[in-house]
């Protein structure tokens, strides 16, 4: 589980970092590496909740 909340939050991360190039910068590329990295996010976050409802059944 630790591993899991380390991946999410260097996804946030990334996250962050891609869309303020994008906003702040106006770096064009920047949009489909956001886009890519909530994709990411999205698959992380149902992940952990499949491990946190199987922790909280033990």
């Amino acid at each position: 589980m630790k591993e899991l909340i380390e991946k999410i939050n260097t996804e946030i991360e990334t996250f962050k970092k891609e869309s303020a190039s994008l906003i702040e910068n106006g770096v064009k590329a920047a949009g489909p590496r956001a886009r890519k990295s909530t994709l990411e996010l999205e698959k992380l976050l149902k992940e952990f909740r499949k491990v946190s409802i199987e922790d909280a059944k033990k």
